[in-house]
């Protein structure tokens, strides 16, 4: 399961532990400077707008890009729903390409990620699709296409199956959350959590960033290396503490929040969709074989699969000219008519 990276779990990993074997302990990054743990410094690839929310009594705000298309308008927006290790800062590729097929796209950062507030709340998905919705409707949008990745794909799931008119069209991009995981480990304690992650370290940060390419350690890219630098400064905030326990909050919503039970219950057409290799459920073969259960497993036959062979977690980032064609094509399929 895609944990926080200041979660022990992950920092100790089987996958973490073969990265770390096949690519040397890199040493911490002298020029990097504390970074703010809302992501200010962050290279967001398009300026980011912010709606004020009240969640649990306090008052945050969620922001999100709103970018209009490049090429004449096809009527249609995209969500795309970022994953745990991310914010929406990873998602310029992927908005370009969408942008030059006329889609609109919104792209929330959940609260508790990158500029958006970083209260001290349990996190859940319903909480985090409500505040999309809350998004969608600020903007007077009725009906979108979603993509989510990673962890952002048990969030589409979600949103998917609680607002079920709202949804033209899913894209389930490589998810996490493939299992129950609740059935095979017991429960960790928060406090302990939260003492391990304000222990994170260049090096920790690295590996499990790291466990996206252990199909092919040379797919690491400059990419990755900026990102893991960006989530090292945070650790050098004197604000990482409340982020350490922010993260370790969310790390947990994996655990508490399955979402293989609303699989089935899914109605929108649904592209299962990804790099055949990611390793992160425990092997290559598992996300395969859990793939091919979520497409079965959507009623009607509204379903597909498509994965791309040997690439990994973040395709987009590996090997852009290969996924984002089928990508597309899904979406475009949806135009039909319109």
């Amino acid at each position: 399961m895609l944990k926080s990276f200041i979660v022990i779990a992950l920092f100790l990993s089987s996958a973490a532990a073969q990265a770390q074997a096949q690519t040397p302990a890199a040493p911490p990054p002298a020029d990097v400077k504390p970074g703010s743990i809302n992501c200010e410094e962050c290279p967001y690839p398009y300026p980011s707008s912010y709606l004020p929310l009240t969640l649990y009594g306090q008052d945050v705000r969620i922001a999100y890009m709103d970018v209009a298309p490049s090429a004449a308008s096809n009527g249609h927006t995209v969500v795309l729903l970022h994953g745990n290790n991310f914010a929406g800062f990873y998602f310029g590729g992927p908005i370009d390409v969408l942008r030059k097929e006329g889609f609109r796209v919104v792209v929330p950062d959940q609260i508790g990620y990158g500029r958006s507030s970083k209260p001290i709340i349990p996190y859940n998905f319903h909480d985090m699709a409500r505040n999309t919705r809350a998004i969608l409707q600020h903007l007077n949008i009725p009906r979108v296409m979603v993509v989510g990745h990673s962890m952002g794909g048990m969030l589409a799931t979600r949103f998917a199956t609680q607002y079920p008119d709202m949804v033209e069209r899913l894209v389930l991009y490589n998810p996490i959350g493939l299992t129950d995981p609740r059935f095979d480990r017991p429960w960790d304690s928060t406090d302990e959590g939260y003492k391990r992650a304000l222990g994170a370290t260049f090096q920790s940060i690295r590996a499990s960033l790291m466990r996206y390419v252990t199909h092919n350690p040379a797919a690491w890219t400059p990419e990755f290396e900026k990102y893991a630098r960006i989530r090292y400064s945070w650790t050098l905030s004197a604000d990482w503490p409340r982020l350490a326990m922010v993260q370790t909050l969310i790390g947990q919503v994996q655990y508490l929040d399955p979402v293989v039970y609303d699989w089935a219950h899914i109605k929108a057409p649904t592209l299962v969709f990804g790099g055949a290799e990611d390793s992160l459920p425990g092997s290559p073969a598992l996300f395969k074989e859990r793939m091919q259960f979520i497409a079965n497993t959507i009623p009607n036959g509204k379903a597909k699969l498509h994965l791309i062979p040997g690439l990994g977690h973040v395709p987009h980032m590996e090997a852009p000219e290969k996924t984002y064609p089928p990508l597309v094509a899904f979406l475009k399929e949806g135009l039909a008519g319109q």
